[in-house]
Order: structure tokens, then sequence, then C-alpha cells
């Protein structure tokens, strides 16, 4: 798929999805960028992306919820004519001991990080379907691409990337047949978090066999590979400098 006057959808666009929404732009999409609290961010893009000479909107969203999901979407379609590309990065990472989770945690991690992919999704694929089809990219782990939790404190985290997992390649086998595909990416050391001692970035690039975090490029040139393809579908792939293997 040529991305020139496509129309991309782009939910989590803080740090790594600024850099991707940048890219898409810099290449001839026009911008969708759906944000919850990072106003900022998203109206940043936006800018970026205008500059450019592409046209952009912005809209706020709760995307743990159908409603949301089904008006971001139509709004897209409205504003900006169609929709071909669906990007669900949305996401929340935080740790919590096993015996401290509430349902209200549990609840909040699956519906971001799980729920909200298949409701974009779900409201995406039938204006897809109208187009003759489209991508849709989800985000996974590389920890549940892998088949591990392997860290102590994420149980709900790990188990709503394993559903994405699952989620990509069911909706692949139903989307196939409207040209609708559906992959996911499973990134692995990336970027750094803000708070994260510069002792243990050191201990995380020593136990990637690379050597080194990826930086946002390489999630980049996944979304940009993904996008491209008319034949990969329901799979997900590990972008993770060989974290993998060790």
């Amino acid at each position: 798929m040529n991305l020139t006057d496509r129309v991309v959808l782009l939910t989590g666009g803080k740090r790594i999805g600024q850099v991707v929404a940048h890219e898409l732009a810099s290449r001839g999409a026009h911008l969708a960028l759906a944000y919850r609290g990072s106003r900022g961010e998203a109206e940043q893009s936006a800018c970026d992306a205008t500059k450019l000479g592409r046209r952009a909107a912005i809209f706020q969203a709760d995307v743990s919820k159908a409603a949301d999901c089904a008006a971001l979407v139509s709004q897209t379609v409205e504003t900006l004519g169609h929709l071909d590309v669906v990007i669900n990065m949305a996401s929340v990472y935080t740790s919590e001991p096993f015996d401290e989770m509430t349902e209200g945690s549990w609840d909040r991690n699956l519906g971001i990080n799980l729920k909200s992919a298949f409701l974009c999704s779900h409201a995406a694929a039938r204006a897809m379907r109208g187009n003759g089809g489209g991508r849709i990219i989800n985000f996974a782990d590389w920890l549940a691409r892998s088949g591990r939790p392997n860290y102590s404190g994420f149980t709900a985290y790990y188990v709503a990337k394993a559903g994405v997992i699952a989620l990509t390649e069911a909706l692949a086998l139903e989307l196939a047949g409207s040209g609708v595909l559906v992959n996911a990416i499973a990134p692995g050391p990336i970027l750094p978090p803000p708070d994260m001692a510069p002792e243990e970035v050191e201990q995380v690039a020593a136990a990637t066999p690379v050597g080194r975090w990826g930086g946002e490029q390489e999630i980049v040139k996944a979304v940009l590979a993904l996008i491209d393809t008319d034949f990969i579908t329901g799979e997900t792939i590990r972008v993770d400098g060989g974290r993998h293997l060790k």
C-alpha cells in the first residue's frame, strides 16, 4: 500500500507514536490522532503533519469504550474522507504485585491494552471494507510473543498483550476476504522509560544480543513494512534486537 493520500488513524501517540506519526506524514499520509489525556503531543504531531503538507485531525477518545471508538472512526471518515490504516498503539505499562491487584486495575489493563484494539478494529473494519481493504497494526510485546512472562508484577499486562496476539490472528482470518490485513508488532527494548536508572538502561542493552536499545526508527520500519505488504497477515513481528534468544 502506497501511503500517498492514505488516511491513518493512530491511537497512543506519545513518544514512539509521535515519531511514527511524523514518518507517516512525511511519506504522504493524512493523520487522525486519538488521545485521551495527551492533547499536547497530539497537537504537536498534527502541526508537524500540516507543515509537511498533509491534513491532520485530533480527537479525544477513551479507546476502552465502544462508543468512543465508533465515534473516532466516524469522525475520521467525516473529516478526512476515508480510512485506510489503523495503528493501535494505545497502551499502559505499570507494575503491580499480584496480591495487590484489584478488579479495577485488571479491567484498566485489559481495557486499554487489549479491548481497545478490538473495539477500534471492529469499528474501522466496516469503513475499510467500503474502500476495498486496509491495514490494521496492533501492538503486543516481545515477552508475550515469546510465550514467557519473565518479569513478576505484570500479570494483567502480559495477559493483555498475549490476547493482542490472539486477536491479531483471529481478525486476520475474519478480514482477509475483504482485503484487510491484520498484523502486530512486539517491541523489545526500544526506548528506555524516562524514570529508568542509567545502570538499568545499560543492563538492558547488555542483555540484548545486538548490544543496544533499538530506538524509535526500528518501530517505524516495522510499521511501514506491514503497511506496504500485500500478503502478510496474522503475523506478530518481534522488534527486540534478539532479546528473545536469551
